[in-house]
């Protein structure tokens, strides 16, 4: 059974090449959060004529939603002839700017030799082609099978999902009633899982002064050389502290075994006006603003995590003259982990050993994707993250999918199907 599907798969490869650049060249960038309208619509054509039945969903309200870029999103869904469990494919459509650096056409799709270039062909319309050619020659090879299938294209999960996937858990889409495994084909590797991520939370730090003119800066009180202060106490304190940890998920690279903190942005003074040529006023800054990107551990607890900067910023309050800050929570993202023998992991395991030959890896995410709604929100635990494509491409110039790569892990996507909906 295995080779009849995997024969069908392999002569879908120029549709799935056609089909990948179809989805490069619709230039989705977020922000603003362009052309989601005419992707969902791409693929409303595209699966209602292979028999799903689609569904565009407009997360209104969420961040970034307006009536000049809506947060659009797509469901599909086909029945099967007879009870059974749903496999959810969930890809996120939109893509992060272009930048500098090109030597291909950004939204071409062009095709050189094995590979297909274009912003986004990795991270992920190159894993949302590669289910789609699952599914459909799935189906032609087992029209009579058991449970449904799901494929959704949903927005913004490049700045944090609220308005596709974390939407979608809300409105009940992902409740464990209706579906039973979820697979995110992000670019993390043909034969490995990833079975979750490490935590989040951003925040800014303001640093407060006095105001005074520049050449009299012993009349004011300089807010940056208050936020100076922060930086060194950070360095000496909570980056040695941070250091000693190590987590025991399989999150790669290796450095991110261990929290970590990076220091985002910095601006202490007047706000930079755009195309202003002169020089800047003499003025000693009463305000200094430091962002923060704390990555955190799945035994680590968010309130820890906060407290021990609050600690940190409240010693210097007490041994600092005219110290005083501020700190705003910006974003919170708690880690997720699947449990390593949930039956989508082993069943994906099994998946990748029969179509490719070898052994899979179970690894953890460095930074956040989408599980982490469908876990929390939509309190679905069944669920991986198993796709084409190497990470380290994504959002880079050039950014390439590897064609073979593409078919590799629809083949082993179509053994997962197999393996759920098919009678034993």
């Amino acid at each position: 059974m295995t080779d009849a599907l995997a024969a069908r798969i392999e002569a879908k490869r120029d549709d799935l090449i056609a089909l990948t650049q179809d989805l490069i060249r619709i230039p989705t960038r977020n922000p603003p959060g362009e052309n989601y309208d005419a992707i969902c619509a791409f693929l409303d054509r595209r699966l209602a004529a292979k028999g799903f039945t689609c569904t565009r969903i407009r997360a209104e309200g969420a961040p970034g939603d307006s009536d000049r870029h809506p947060r659009w999103n797509i469901v599909v869904r086909i029945e099967g002839t007879r009870p059974g469990e749903c496999v959810h494919f969930n890809s996120h459509h939109d893509v992060v700017t272009v930048g500098e650096g090109w030597t291909r056409d950004p939204f071409g799709g062009e095709l050189d030799g094995d590979r297909l270039y274009g912003r986004g062909s990795c991270d992920m319309k190159g894993g949302l082609a590669a289910s789609i050619i699952a599914a459909e020659a799935f189906l032609e090879e087992y029209p009579e099978f058991a449970g449904a299938i799901e494929i959704s294209g949903t927005a913004d999960e490049e700045s944090g999902g609220y308005g596709g996937v974390a939407h979608l858990a809300q409105e009940g889409w992902f409740d464990p009633a209706r579906v039973q495994h979820v697979i995110i084909p992000e670019p993390l590797g043909k034969d490995r899982i990833c079975v979750g991520h490490r935590g989040g939370w951003w925040a800014e730090i303001e640093t407060l002064g006095e105001i005074a003119h520049g050449s009299m800066p012993f009349l004011g009180d300089c807010a940056v050389r208050h936020m100076g202060a922060v930086i060194a106490a950070f360095e000496e304190q909570l980056f040695p502290a941070l250091a000693e940890r190590r987590t025991e998920m399989p999150v790669i690279p290796d450095g991110a075994r261990q929290p970590t903190l990076n220091l985002n942005s910095l601006h202490g003074g007047e706000a930079e006006e755009t195309g202003y040529t002169g020089l800047p006023a003499p003025c000693v800054p009463d305000s200094c603003r430091l962002i923060i990107d704390r990555r955190f551990l799945i035994e680590e607890s968010y309130d820890a995590v906060r407290e021990e900067v609050i600690a940190v910023l409240d010693a210097l309050k007490e041994r600092r003259p005219g110290f005083e800050y501020r700190l705003r929570d910006l974003n919170r993202i708690d880690p997720t982990q699947t449990p390593p023998d949930a039956p989508v992991v082993t069943v994906t395991e099994a998946a990748i050993r029969e179509a490719l030959g070898r052994e899979a890896a179970q690894i953890a995410s460095p930074g956040s994707y989408d599980q982490k709604h469908i876990d929390r929100i939509g309190r679905l635990k069944n669920c991986i993250a198993y796709g084409p494509g190497h990470l380290e491409l994504a959002h880079k110039p050039d950014e390439w999918i590897g064609v073979t790569d593409m078919l590799d892990s629809a083949r082993v996507m179509g053994r997962v199907l197999e393996r759920l909906l098919l009678p034993a």
